[in-house]
C-alpha cells in the first residue's frame, strides 16, 4: 500500500528513506556475497583444490560479513532517526496546526480524539515511515536484483522464482479493501472508548451523585466490548494474510529448490551453482514477506494519517499581513450561521470604540456568544465585516490582532504550573512586584501569599482554587497583559457575590482607558455601561445607555425588570428564611 499523500507528509526526510533502501541493498549483496563464498569453497571442496585456494572465498566471507554487519546497524540508526524526526515533525506540525484553528476543529474530532490521534497516531506513523516503506522500496528493487544475478547461472529457475514473487502482493491486495474498512472501524471504535472513558471521569462527581455510575460502567464495557471484537478482527484477518504470504514464499522458494535440485541431476547445473540458487531462492520472497507482515502496522498508520492529514488540512481563519491601525471594533452588516443553513446573526450592527464599556445581552441563544467568537477571530462573518480601527481584520495579521484583544471568560484556562509561570505566559519577563499588584487589584495578594507565594502550582483545572478565586486570577493575569481590547465573557457567571463585585469593579476601572466588551447573564452588572446591545433571535433590537432603554420599555427593561424581582424574591426568601432559623 503507497500512499503519495502520506509520503508528502513527512517532506524533507525523505532522503532519510532513500538511504534506509540504500543500505538494506548493501546488506542484501553482502548476503549473496556470504552465499557465493560458500558455494565457491563447496566447489573447491569437491575439485580436491589445494587449502590456499580457500583464502579467496574466506576472505570475500569475512568482507561480506563486515559489510553486513555494518549495513544492518546503520539501516537501525537510519530507521531510528527516520522515526525520530518523523515524530517531532508531525508533532510540531499537528501542534501548530491546533494553535492556528484556535477553537475550530476538524471533521467535529473530540478533545480526546484530537489526543489520541496527535499522540498515539503519530507512534502509528512512525512505524509506516520508519518500518513500512523502506521495506516497500526494497521489496521492489530486491526480486529484480536477485533475477539479474541468478539468470546467469540457471534463467529456467531465476524466471520461476520471479514470477512467483508476484503472489505476494496480489494476495496483500486481495486483503487490503477489507483492511482498511477494518483499521477505519478500529481507530472510529478507538476514538470512541477514548471519548466515553474521558466523558465518564470528567463526569464522575455527577455519576455518583445522580447514583449512575453502575449503569455508566455498564456503557463502558460494552463500548469495550466492541473495541475488543474488532481488534480480535485485526488480528484474524493478520493471522490468515500472515498464512497465505508464508504458503506462497516458501511454496515459490520450494519450488525453486526443485527446479535447482533437477538442474543438478540433469547435468544442466554444477553442484556449487545448484547449491547457490538452492541458498537464495527464498531470498527472492523473504523482502516481500517482511512487506506482509509490515503492512498490517501499514493499515494501521495510514488509518491515523488520514485523520492527521485532514486536521492538517482543516481550513483555518482567514488572516492578512497588515498591522491593526487602532482600537474601535466594528460589526458592519453582519450574518453568520454555523451550518450554512440557519443564520445565527442577521444584519448586526454594532460598534465598541476605543475606550469606555459596551454590553452586549439578551436571552439564551440570541448569539451573544456568536459575536464574542466573531471579536475574537475564531470564525469569519459569512456577508459583512468584523474591523478593527477601521480596517478588515480579514487584511490584519493574526500577531498584530491578539496583541491587542483578550478575553476574560467563565472558562478561561489556567495552566497546570505555578502562579508566576501562568502570568509569565502572558507576559514574558513579568516581575514580582507586577504581580503582586494585579492580584493586589483582584483581592487575591493574601490568598497566595498564604498559600505557597508565586510559586503555589495550579493543579490541572484549577482544581485545588476556589470557581471565585479561578475567575480572580485570571482576570489578574489579563491585567498583566495589558492589552487594549477587553472581552468579558459571561466572566462572573456561576462564582460568589464577593468575587463577582471585585471582577466589575476592575471592569469599571478598566473601562476609563481601554475598550471594553461585557456579556453577562446578570443585568446588574452592565447598567453602567455606556453602550447596551439588546439582542433577540440574531439581532440588534434596542440599543443605548441603561436609562434610555429602561425609558423606552422595551426588550432590555422586560428583562431587566424580571431578572429584579426574581433577585429581590429571592433575597426576600432568604431573609425570612434566616429569621425563623433564628
Amino acid at each position: 500500500m503507497f500512499d503519495k499523500e502520506l509520503i508528502k507528509l513527512i517532506g524533507g526526510n525523505r532522503k532519510y528513506v532513500a538511504y534506509t533502501v540504500l543500505l538494506m541493498v548493501l546488506g542484501m549483496l553482502a548476503n549473496i556475497g556470504i552465499t557465493a563464498s560458500i558455494c565457491r569453497a563447496v566447489h573447491f571442496l569437491i575439485e580436491g583444490a589445494e587449502p590456499l585456494a580457500y583464502i579467496y572465498p574466506a576472505a570475500t566471507a569475512a568482507v561480506s560479513v563486515a559489510v553486513r554487519y555494518t549495513a544492518s546497524r546503520c539501516t537501525g540508526d537510519l530507521k531510528d532517526l527516520l522515526g525520530r524526526r518523523v515524530k517531532r515533525d508531525l508533532r510540531e506540525r499537528t501542534y501548530d496546526k491546533i494553535l492556528r484553528l484556535g477553537v475550530r476543529s476538524t471533521d467535529g474530532m473530540s478533545m480526546a480524539g484530537l489526543t489520541q490521534v496527535s499522540m498515539e497516531g503519530i507512534e502509528q506513523l512512525d512505524l509506516y515511515y520508519s518500518t513500512y516503506l523502506p521495506q516497500f522500496f526494497f521489496s521492489m528493487i530486491a526480486p529484480l536484483l536477485l533475477f539479474c544475478i541468478c539468470v546467469g547461472i540457471d534463467w529456467r529457475t531465476a524466471l520461476v522464482l520471479l514470477a512467483c514473487v508476484p503472489l505476494i502482493p496480489v494476495s496483500i491486495v486481495a486483503v487490503s479493501g477489507y483492511a482498511k474498512k477494518i483499521f477505519a472501524k478500529y481507530w472510529g471504535k478507538y476514538t470512541s472508548m477514548g471519548d466515553a472513558f474521558l466523558d465518564s471521569v470528567q463526569g464522575l462527581k455527577e455519576l455518583k451523585i445522580f447514583k449512575a455510575d453502575a449503569a455508566r460502567h455498564v456503557k463502558m464495557n460494552a463500548s469495550a466490548e466492541e473495541f475488543r471484537k474488532i481488534t480480535m478482527k485485526v488480528l484474524v484477518m493478520q493471522l490468515a494474510s500472515t498464512t497465505i504470504m508464508d504458503l506462497v514464499a516458501f511454496g515459490g522458494a520450494g519450488l525453486g529448490v526443485a527446479l535447482s535440485v533437477w538442474g543438478l541431476m540433469s547435468d544442466r547445473l554444477a553442484p556449487a551453482a545448484a547449491l547457490f540458487l538452492i541458498l537464495v531462492a527464498v531470498e527472492f520472497f523473504l523482502p516481500l514477506r517482511s512487506l506482509g507482515s509490515a503492512f498490517h502496522v501499514a493499515m494501521n498508520g495510514a488509518s491515523a494519517g488520514k485523520k492527521i492529514i485532514s486536521l492538517l488540512n482543516a481550513e483555518e481563519p482567514a488572516w492578512g499581513e497588515k498591522n491593526a491601525a487602532g482600537t474601535e471594533l466594528r460589526l458592519e452588516n453582519v450574518t453568520f450561521s454555523y451550518d450554512g443553513k440557519r443564520e445565527v446573526l442577521k444584519d448586526v450592527n454594532m460598534v465598541f470604540p476605543e475606550r469606555g464599556m459596551t454590553a452586549i445581552v439578551g436571552e439564551s441563544g440570541c448569539g451573544k456568544s456568536t459575536v464574542v467568537n466573531l471579536l475574537v477571530g475564531a470564525y469569519k462573518p459569512d456577508r459583512g465585516a468584523v474591523t478593527i480601527g477601521g480596517e478588515d481584520i480579514r487584511n490584519v495579521s493574526r500577531r498584530s490582532y491578539y496583541a491587542r484583544i483578550a478575553v476574560v471568560s467563565y472558562n478561561t484556562y489556567l495552566f497546570n504550573d505555578t502562579v508566576r509561570a501562568n502570568f509569565e505566559l502572558a507576559k514574558k519577563g513579568v516581575g514580582d512586584e507586577e504581580i503582586w499588584r494585579a492580584l493586589e487589584k483582584v483581592n487575591l495578594a493574601g490568598f497566595i501569599r498564604e498559600n505557597g507565594g508565586l510559586d503555589k502550582a495550579i493543579a490541572e483545572d484549577a482544581s485545588n482554587v476556589s470557581g471565585g478565586e479561578k475567575q480572580r486570577l485570571a482576570l489578574a493575569v489579563n491585567l498583566v497583559a495589558d492589552k487594549d481590547i477587553y472581552v468579558f465573557d459571561e466572566a462572573t457567571s456561576n462564582i460568589d457575590i464577593e468575587s463577582e463585585a471585585i471582577i466589575m469593579e476592575n471592569v469599571r476601572a478598566m473601562s476609563r482607558e481601554k475598550s471594553v466588551v461585557l456579556i453577562s447573564h446578570r443585568l446588574a452588572n452592565v447598567v453602567p455601561a455606556d453602550n447596551i446591545y439588546c439582542m433577540e433571535d440574531g439581532r440588534v433590537k434596542e440599543s443605548g445607555t441603561h436609562a434610555s432603554l429602561m425609558r423606552a420599555s422595551g426588550g432590555y427593561a422586560r428583562l431587566y425588570t424580571a431578572q429584579k424581582q426574581l433577585e429581590e424574591g429571592y433575597r426576600e426568601v432568604t431573609t425570612n428564611g434566616a429569621e425563623v432559623t433564628a
